[in-house]
C-alpha cells in the first residue's frame, strides 16, 4: 500500500522529471538554432554550459516517477504548432525553459535550497539571453 508521503514524494519527483527534461530541452533547441543558424559561438556556448548545469546528482530517482501514460495534458495543443519563423521558435523554447527552471526552483524550495538557488541562477541567464538574443 502506498502512503500519502511517497505519494508526495512520487508526484513531486513527477513535477522534478518533466520540469528538468523540459527546460534542457528548451535549451538545447535555442542552442542548435545559435550553433548551426547563427554561428554564434559565444551564446551557443552559454547556452551549453546552462543545459550542462541544469543536472541532478540523483537524476534515476526522479526518472522513476515518470508516468507518461497518465499524462493528463500529454496532447498536443494546437497553439503549441504555430511557429512562423526562427524567432517564434527562439521565443517559445527560451519561455519553455524559463518556466520549467522556475518550476523547478519553487519545487526545489522544499527540498534543497542549494538546486532550487541553481535552477533561479539558470533561470536569469535564460533571461538575459534572451534579451540579447532578441533586442538584436
Amino acid at each position: 500500500m502506498t502512503t500519502k508521503n511517497e505519494m508526495g514524494e512520487r508526484s513531486l519527483n513527477r513535477i522534478i522529471d518533466a520540469n528538468l527534461n523540459r527546460l534542457k530541452e528548451g535549451i538545447r533547441v535555442v542552442e542548435d538554432i545559435n550553433r548551426f543558424f547563427y554561428d554564434n559561438h559565444k551564446t551557443a556556448k552559454s547556452l551549453k554550459e546552462l543545459r550542462h548545469l541544469a543536472t541532478l546528482l540523483n537524476y534515476t530517482d526522479y526518472l522513476q516517477s515518470r508516468d507518461i501514460i497518465n499524462d493528463v495534458l500529454k496532447e498536443t495543443l494546437s497553439i503549441e504548432n504555430g511557429r512562423e519563423n526562427i524567432e517564434d521558435i527562439i521565443i517559445s523554447n527560451m519561455k519553455r525553459g524559463q518556466e520549467s527552471a522556475r518550476v523547478l526552483e519553487e519545487v526545489f524550495k522544499v527540498i534543497d535550497l542549494k538546486e532550487s538557488e541553481k535552477f533561479k541562477k539558470i533561470r536569469y541567464s535564460l533571461y538575459n539571453i534572451e534579451l540579447n538574443m532578441l533586442s538584436k
